[in-house]
């Protein structure tokens, strides 16, 4: 009778339950958007209720839609968005505020007060990460600091903290659940990510209780059960992992080297660096890609905050687009060096410059620019910021062998197309994209006995279509340095 296992993806804008069947197809899945809250410039927040709800109601819909009941389901992996952070009631179960998004730059003035060489060299050296409003132990200070009785509360065992994962799977089992795993406890800033335990220095330098947090568990671990009453029969909670490192797995980037990248709201380059926390030189994180049978496998990983976000502004903000995908059939008219360099700093500028403070700015218009150039632009900004994260890993002493793509951006071909010849290498496309819930449901078959091995996955993943460059150096490195030269305006 168990014939599926249910992906839970809860990201920045939406929620999506997709079922999967043993052979890793997508059976069926459901989708539902929630509203952005934006209370003031750099703020970005959610409704707790908006997030649990819809990825409660999506779960309902996939199973009643196609007609599965919860008892043909093997086992549930949960994927999420990272770093953002909620606090709520143990008793209760009401979150104290909104949630803050990881996109939120609130805490960048607290981020400046507390920063001194012996501070960052600390978290970094601990955590892999950069001081930087980003992560979630800010994002928890401000909360305990702006909620009347927040920080008394949590120091009596009162309040909980968890990134996203935890706050579902703390509904998802009737509030019964109180764990994460290591892929998502090493984004907050307050994990050890060598000892693979929380940090009691780092949790004194923010001045978190201990109390508040959840247990930390493997990525393919015993998560729980769902509580009955919501989906019809309890079903196993199997895996649990941030987005990142899920479509890491689901792209079978198992061996060092191996690297994926992700354009979805932003952009994610993640490479593979086996056992070994590579520390860069370059701004990139270092951070756990998954953890099994209590091991964990590491990665250097360089985000871009504007991606996806870019192409929905010009659509959204500008009106210069209908959809994102008239955007294909634009730059195809559009020659590669037209000139104008769109710089999405709308949120300041992620790795390797990490400038919470630059703007954003569309750069080299002349008369003779239209709709055309800012749109291609603005597709091209993506790969160029791509080319920043592939530079800082080289400078690392690592230039990734392989770079597999996914994404909603990915099935716009002109946009592999010019990412690969930026980059100069070549780019794989699955054959199925939707590698992030692929990677919850991967690790929870794992955890369920439905694969043997991760040499079993590796087999699994298909190409669809490669790319490879048809560009010479030379006008590689001219176009680049174009990029470059856009970027160094608006840095604050």
């Amino acid at each position: 009778m168990l014939k599926y296992l249910l992906a839970i993806d809860q990201g920045t804008t939406s929620s999506r339950a997709i079922l999967f069947t043993k052979l890793g197809k997508v059976y069926a899945s459901a989708q539902e958007e929630f509203e952005q809250h934006f209370p003031h410039d750099g703020w970005v927040e959610h409704n707790p209720s908006d997030i649990w709800q819809t990825v409660l109601r999506t779960c309902r819909k996939v199973l009643a839609d196609n007609n599965v009941q919860a008892t043909e389901v093997i086992a549930i992996g949960i994927t999420n968005q990272r770093e953002t952070t909620l606090v709520w009631d143990r008793k209760t179960g009401d979150p104290i505020y909104n949630a803050i998004v990881w996109q939120d730059r609130r805490t960048s003035d607290y981020c400046r007060t507390i920063s001194s060489p012996a501070v960052e060299e600390l978290i970094n050296h601990k955590t892999g990460l950069l001081l930087d409003p980003y992560f979630s132990a800010t994002k928890i200070r401000w909360i305990l600091d702006h909620v009347e009785g927040a920080q008394e509360k949590a120091e009596n065992g009162e309040l909980a903290f968890g990134t996203v994962d935890s706050f579902l799977l703390w509904h998802l089992t009737g509030q019964k659940v109180h764990k994460t795993d290591a892929t998502n406890a090493s984004r907050t800033m307050i994990f050890n990510i060598h000892e693979q335990a929380w940090d009691q220095k780092l949790l004194e330098l923010f001045n978190i209780p201990a109390a508040m947090l959840p247990e930390v568990m493997d990525s393919s671990d015993n998560f729980g059960y769902v509580d009955s009453a919501l989906l019809g029969s309890e079903i196993a909670i199997l895996a649990m992992a941030g987005d990142q490192q899920a479509a890491l797995f689901g792209q079978a980037c198992f061996d060092e080297g191996m690297a994926k990248s992700t354009y979805g709201t932003g952009c994610f380059l993640m490479l593979n660096t086996g056992s070994k926390a590579l520390k860069s030189k370059n701004r990139l994180l270092t951070t756990v890609a998954y953890r099994l049978k209590g091991k964990p496998t590491y990665a250097i990983e360089g985000s871009i905050f504007m991606a996806g976000a870019t192409i929905q502004w010009i659509r959204d903000g500008l009106k210069l687009i209908g959809s994102a995908c008239e955007t294909e059939s634009i730059a195809e008219k559009v020659p590669l060096d037209h000139g104008v360099f769109l710089v999405p700093a709308f949120t300041g500028l992620g790795a390797p410059y990490w400038d919470p403070n630059a703007r954003g700015a569309i750069l080299g218009l002349t008369r003779d620019s239209g709709i055309n150039e800012i749109v291609t632009a603005g597709l091209q900004s993506v790969c160029y910021q791509t080319k920043d994260l592939q530079k800082a890993m080289e400078n690392d002493g690592i230039r990734p062998s392989v770079i597999r793509v996914d994404g909603g951006m990915v099935t716009n071909n002109w946009l592999l197309s010019f990412l690969s010849n930026i980059l100069g290498a070549t780019i794989d496309r699955p054959e199925i994209t939707e590698t992030t819930a692929l990677g919850a449901a991967y690790l929870a078959g794992l955890k369920a006995g439905v694969y043997s091995s991760t040499e079993e996955l590796a087999k699994m993943w298909q190409c669809e279509k490669l790319f490879t460059p048809s560009i010479d150096n030379a006008q590689r490195n001219i176009l680049y340095g174009k990029w470059l030269a856009a970027v160094q305006r608006v840095k604050s």
